[in-house]
């Protein structure tokens, strides 16, 4: 078995290779191009940071296996077991857009499955949230590193965080919904990054976040930090990457969530 703070190292070295892509942003190099859904987009820097990634993992793990959102599953000949699941740029319209909330997620799963270490890089905000199974979460800002600890119980002024399809079928299913889901809850917010928003749940800035449609390079690292931070969690049942991943129907019916303990009854089973 490979120690926690083996795993973690090369995670924060990958994501960080992936956000040192991601700082160069200049809006003449971003060649986007739409992936087939209006608002699913994919730049140069999404691939440029993917490619990085890879480039950490792979040389410090060779035999590990890689699903990243871009490049999809690559297997070594005599796999270790252990597997990345990447999201080289969460956020890529707020990217395009130089809107702040994007990061390079990395996050990689034990022989049996279970997450073992989560970083989400976030370069524009100067944040390095992290998080080790069993040993907390942390967020490095500003030269200071501090555990988190979730949101404050009870308090006034709740805020939900979520997102929204882009099916315009899907979406109009969400609206009808929403009030339901807001319901108790102060205010709303749509960052656009399900990485940084569970990692703002497991920072204590919103109270919850759940959204229907993810897919696993989204939510790996974010839940474990957000999980490590104490929060109540539920992550989607998708069929894994290695055996094709889910069916569309499958993850667009699928709930992501984080909360602090109380109101873990408020989303739909």
């Amino acid at each position: 078995m490979t120690a926690p703070a083996e795993l973690l190292a090369v995670a924060r070295a990958a994501a960080s290779a992936g956000a040192e892509v991601l700082a160069g942003r200049t809006a003449d190099a971003l060649a986007a191009s739409n992936k087939g859904a209006a608002g699913d987009w994919v730049t140069a820097f999404d691939v440029a940071a993917e490619d990085a990634v890879r480039g950490v993992i792979t040389a410090a793990r060779p035999g590990d296996t890689i699903t990243g959102e871009e490049h999809g599953t690559t297997r070594p000949a005599e796999p270790s077991g252990y597997r990345w699941s990447i999201d080289p740029l969460d956020g890529t319209t707020n990217f395009i857009r130089n809107i702040v909330y994007y990061a390079t997620s990395v996050a990689v799963a034990g022989p049996d499955g279970t997450w073992l270490a989560g970083v989400v890089h976030a370069p524009a905000l100067g944040r390095i949230y992290h998080a080790v199974r069993g040993q907390g979460a942390w967020l490095e800002e500003g030269g200071r590193l501090a555990r988190l600890e979730g949101p404050v119980p009870g308090r006034t002024g709740q805020i939900l965080a979520t997102g929204f399809s882009y099916d315009p079928a899907v979406r109009s299913q969400q609206a009808a919904a929403f009030a339901g889901l807001a319901e108790g809850f102060a205010d709303v917010r749509r960052l656009g990054s399900a990485a940084l928003d569970l990692c703002m749940v497991a920072d204590g800035t919103h109270d919850a976040y759940g959204e229907r449609g993810l897919n696993e390079h989204d939510f790996a690292a974010g839940a474990l930090i957000a999980e490590e931070a104490g929060c109540w969690v539920r992550r989607p049942r998708l069929a894994s990457p290695l055996d094709g991943g889910p069916s569309d129907q499958e993850r667009l019916d699928a709930w992501t969530c984080a909360a602090g303990l109380e109101l873990s009854g408020r989303f739909p089973l």
